[in-house]
């Protein structure tokens, strides 16, 4: 049934799904969640899911206030949950917070979108005799954690690409630089980019050529895991990536033992595949079973190409700079097979566009 929600409706709905956003980077696996509490058309306590292992959005909403919540209307990004949310047991599920408030109507943005629990905090929320609605903001709901609910319903982590190209579509000259194609604004939103994800992903011959950091360099967000293809195990053990232990490297059985027995004395996780190469198909299942719901493909060519001959990728991001480099040797940004005809080309959809001074970001959906 469609409702035709108000537009104090939609405001207060507004103004939780921007504290939701404020768990982006913190609350992987789980979706980031916001809530309102608003009593006699004024907004009385507000709460987000802060981080993994934090109280949910609606606990934090009701624990904020000290007045009487009775009578009063909740709006939720996510439907409650109807179980308890910690490893023990100790936290009460989020319908039952709401109930023992006394807070009398809740508009649910979505339902959760797990399968395994999909309508029932709203079901509870009714046998208990709480007022509900759903669809309130549903898509701005949907978009914010598209990749919990890509996960949840594919079964498999959500995959974006991301490079820069010139307008001829290089990431690097003949000799392989590439410092820098993008102005400043491009690069610093890309950095800003990756803590959208949970993972950032690159093959070896980035890192031996780059050091790159991958880490977002912004105050505030959560550097992602690093995850790095290296099937013999050439990582310079001084690379800037090895930083910390916050690092997962797939390989194969034609790694270097020593070098993969000195990573794991390190902290580093080693993910070890009985094959020539690492296969996408296998490493994204690893991927799921350690509940790795997202990742952020950044290169080179090679891992690029893989990836999408493979029609692994979800999202792309590419950035465009206003500068030509030529030369057949130049490098490409997305290399593997390709497309044998302009028919059988990925096709974008749902496409949107940032500028950034001279440079543009076109991004969307395959």
């Amino acid at each position: 049934m469609n409702i035709d929600f108000s537009q104090k409706d939609k405001f207060f709905m507004r103004e939780a799904l921007k504290l939701a956003k404020k768990g982006m980077s913190w609350t992987n696996p789980h979706p980031m969640v916001g809530a309102i509490i608003v009593k006699e058309g004024e907004i009385i306590a507000q709460g987000y899911h802060h981080k993994f292992g934090d109280e949910h959005a609606e606990a934090d909403a009701i624990m904020d206030v000290t007045t009487d919540l009775r009578g009063g209307t909740m709006y939720v990004t996510l439907e409650p949950c109807h179980l308890p949310y910690d490893l023990h047991g100790k936290r009460i599920p989020c319908y039952e917070h709401i109930r023992q408030s006394g807070i009398r109507k809740v508009h649910i943005a979505m339902l959760d979108s797990n399968p395994e629990v999909s309508g029932k905090g709203k079901m509870m929320l009714e046998k208990a005799g709480i007022s509900t609605t759903l669809g309130c903001m549903e898509q701005q709901a949907l978009e914010l954690n598209e990749v919990y609910h890509h996960f949840m319903t594919k079964n498999r982590p959500f995959v974006a690409v991301t490079f820069s190209v010139s307008l001829d579509g290089k990431i690097a000259t003949r000799t392989g630089d590439s410092k820098w194609i993008t102005n400043e604004q491009a690069r610093t939103y890309a950095h800003k980019l990756r803590g959208h994800y949970q993972a950032i992903l690159v093959g070896i011959n980035t890192i031996l050529k780059d050091d790159p950091h991958l880490g977002t360099r912004i105050k505030g967000k959560k550097d992602p895991l690093r995850i790095i293809l290296d099937s013999t195990l050439k990582i310079q053990l001084t690379s800037q990536v090895l930083r910390d232990t916050n690092v997962l490297i797939a390989t194969t059985t034609k790694a270097n033992k020593e070098k993969m027995k000195v990573l794991i004395n390190m902290g580093i996780s080693v993910i070890v595949f009985n094959t020539p190469s690492i296969p996408l198909l296998g490493l994204l299942e690893e991927f799921k079973k350690r509940k790795i719901i997202s990742v952020l493909v950044e290169g080179g060519g090679r891992i690029l190409g893989s990836f999408v001959d493979a029609k692994l990728v979800d999202k792309v991001y590419a950035f465009h700079a206003p500068i030509l480099i030529g030369g057949e040797k130049g490098v490409t940004a997305i290399g593997g097979e390709g497309a044998r005809k302009i028919t059988k080309a990925i096709k974008l959809k749902n496409i949107r566009y940032k500028q950034f001074g001279d440079n543009m970001l076109t991004y969307g959906y395959v």
